[in-house]
């Protein structure tokens, strides 16, 4: 057993990333994040991170380039040598990713081939990789989306990804529950933040939409996500696996 909880969070430089590494930090979590290309922000991360008093570093990573995973494999084994003298580590976040929003009738090869890397072949060989640092009793959550259940004209590519990603999800749970690893999908409904070109945020008829759309009587913000991943990661649920968990304040009900 690793001495102290660490997690690593892809995409952690921004948005909702950078908000559930702050969330776990705030939970006594010790955190590394990826970024794609931003290191500047990443560090800024990594500083606000540490200033809650556990301890943080930071690693690139270009989740569509599977053929480096294990070179990124070593620098993550490397960095739990040399800044926390263990050899593993225990929670998992697969959250890096771009969005795409366009008519199914315009998405070309490209775009297909970007969201399946990012959402689903990223994610699967980089999980492969990460498995023999990650610890016996460790948790893995996979980023889906609200858009798997209801759907909303545009995100055809994006959501079938993510669908895909929620498949794996719990075939994981099956597969590595002998180790004592739990697996969840944690989908997020709309969320004001930069996804996307900030629609959500910036649009005020869309943001007026969708608020009207949900339970809650407003769209998400950051402070709702991250808290609610880092919640899920924690041993309050221990005994959830395999699942789908939505945290969307009762989108399309």
């Amino acid at each position: 057993m690793n001495s102290r909880k660490i997690a690593l969070v892809t995409g952690g430089s921004r948005g909702l990333g950078k908000n559930a590494a702050l969330a776990l930090a705030r939970q006594g979590v010790d955190v590394i994040i990826t970024y794609f290309n931003n290191e500047k922000a990443a560090n800024e991360v990594v500083a606000e991170i540490t200033a809650t008093g556990v301890k943080a570093a930071c690693l690139q990573l270009n989740i569509r380039d599977t053929q480096d995973l294990p070179h990124f494999a070593d620098e993550i084994r490397t960095l739990l040598q040399t800044q926390w003298q263990q050899d593993s580590f225990d929670y998992l976040l697969n959250n890096g990713g771009s969005g795409l929003h366009k008519p199914f009738t315009e998405v070309t090869e490209a775009d297909f081939d970007k969201m399946m890397q990012e959402h689903l072949k990223g994610v699967f060989f980089l999980t492969q990789a990460m498995l023999p640092l990650l610890s016996d009793g460790g948790s893995i959550v996979n980023i889906s989306s609200g858009l798997t259940r209801f759907c909303v004209p545009g995100y055809a590519t994006y959501a079938t990804f993510k669908a895909a990603g929620e498949t794996l999800t719990r075939y994981l749970a099956k597969e590595l529950g002998a180790r004592g690893i739990r697996v969840n999908s944690f989908a997020p409904g709309a969320i004001a933040t930069d996804f996307g070109g900030g629609a959500v945020r910036d649009n005020a008829d869309l943001n007026t939409y969708l608020a009207s759309q949900t339970a809650l009587g407003r769209v998400g913000e950051a402070d709702d996500i991250g808290k609610a991943i880092a919640a899920l990661f924690s041993d309050a649920n221990s005994w959830v696996t395999g699942q789908r968990v939505e945290a969307s304040g009762g989108m399309f009900l």
